[in-house]
């Protein structure tokens, strides 16, 4: 068995020292030696396991092809960044002026920069904030509006958003009261109005963004609450910004303020197609009363989330907004190139994505893809640059539309490396 010191010193070792790290490089190396004694491997081949199972960084997190068709998932970490947001992270890794002010040398305001390029994007908001997502956005709303007091909600808007996390708890957390109103498919302004009172703190109206009830139903817009003397905050959970041709029953934050939305929280990190983070968009004072609440300090967000948001704002159409426009011809010519370069067993086929992330649901996308047999996802998924497909009908389909042109070369090469 070769000592460790020994295999330590192998040349081909020596860049993973600098980028690794010496601890990370000796396990990976022990684990080598492990599987010697094991017998699974002969002794003299220790060094070029090791080299072999080296991880190309330090991170676990592995970067993967997703050919799903959701455009937003969740699971592989929604939106993915442009390229110009990818720069930014760079450039901020280091020391960064995120909250000083070069000219006179004292303290600036704190990412100023991604602050002013978000109020330049939604013009009808009279100030903005940025928490590290979502859920602590509207968990800031209510704490600040509505702590000890009520928050006059839909009994059918109190959704149950990803991993079993409930749109109640999260709100009771904050030590404020639900008043539910109306019922699980209809609910009326009368319902609003007559739970309204003086220990209301707000009314919120909620985006069930991940379910669609229809048939006999009915809810009340923003523009019908606005007038019942509370604050009415309107989650619309996806961060739409404005509206967009193929979504037009999602809503976005510019109809919601115009429509008399005192505040609008939403996320980043889907339809906007930024990093992961929470908007708070609304009256100037109201912003101002949260931006200095205590809790806001608490979920404050870095300086790598507001370059990265900065740049998605203020740079070139991210990822996410250019597959959603994708038009069907170009990713059918896509299909029949990579199926042929793929080669027998692949096949082009038609098929349909989705937005996902809590956004557009039941909204369907005509797209086109690569069809294989059922048994080469568990191997794409498997394999040194994993590829995430989906498996529907008894076969696996490499979804394009999920798929940015760039990595076309990149996809073909995975399936490869897995077929037969």
């Amino acid at each position: 068995m070769p000592r460790t010191d020994t295999v330590l010193a192998d040349a081909r070792l020596e860049p993973a020292l600098a980028t690794l790290g010496r601890a990370r490089v000796k396990e990976i190396v022990v684990a080598a030696q492990e599987r010697a004694r094991a017998g699974e491997i002969a002794p003299e081949a220790v060094a070029d396991e090791a080299v072999a199972t080296l991880p190309p960084t330090a991170a676990s997190m592995r970067p993967v092809v997703n050919a799903t068709g959701v455009l937003l998932h969740t699971n592989l970490g929604r939106a993915p960044l442009s390229a110009a947001a990818q720069d930014a992270l760079v450039s901020a890794a280091g020391t960064t002026d995120v909250e000083l002010d070069l000219v006179s040398g004292g303290r600036g305001r704190r990412g100023a920069g991604a602050l002013a390029a978000l109020a330049a994007a939604v013009p009808d908001a009279g100030g903005v904030h940025v928490t590290n997502n979502g859920a602590a956005a509207l968990i800031l709303a209510a704490t600040a509006l509505a702590a000890g007091r009520e928050i006059v909600i839909a009994r059918g808007e109190m959704v149950e958003i990803g991993d079993g996390f409930r749109l109640p708890d999260l709100l009771e957390s904050t030590g404020a009261r639900l008043r539910e109103v109306g019922t699980t498919n209809r609910v009326h302004r009368a319902d609003y109005a007559d739970a309204v009172g003086p220990d209301i703190g707000m009314i919120l109206k909620v985006h069930p963004s991940n379910f669609v009830v229809t048939g006999f139903t009915s809810s009340v817009p923003v523009s019908e609450l606005t007038g019942l003397g509370v604050p009415v905050v309107s989650d619309i959970g996806s961060g739409l910004l404005a509206p967009h041709p193929l979504l037009p029953d999602e809503p976005d934050a510019a109809t919601e303020l115009r429509a008399g939305a005192d505040l609008v929280t939403a996320s980043g990190d889907k339809l906007l197609g930024g990093p992961q983070a929470g908007l708070l968009l609304g009256d100037a004072d109201l912003v101002h009363r949260l931006r200095r609440h205590p809790l806001a300090r608490a979920l404050r967000v870095d300086k790598l989330t507001l370059a990265a948001l900065e740049a998605t704002l203020r740079g070139p159409v991210p990822p996410v907004r250019a597959m959603l426009e994708t038009d069907l011809s170009s990713l059918r010519e896509r299909a029949a190139s990579l199926a042929a370069a793929i080669g027998p067993p692949a096949s082009a086929l038609d098929c349909l994505a989705q937005v996902g992330g809590g956004g557009a649901p039941g909204v369907e996308l005509p797209s086109a893809g690569v069809a294989l047999p059922s048994s080469v996802a568990a191997l794409l998924r498997a394999g040194r640059d994993p590829v995430v497909a989906r498996v529907e009908q008894g076969r696996c389909v490499l979804d394009l539309r999920s798929v940015p042109p760039s990595e076309d070369a990149r996809l073909v090469a995975a399936v490869r490396a897995v077929l037969p």
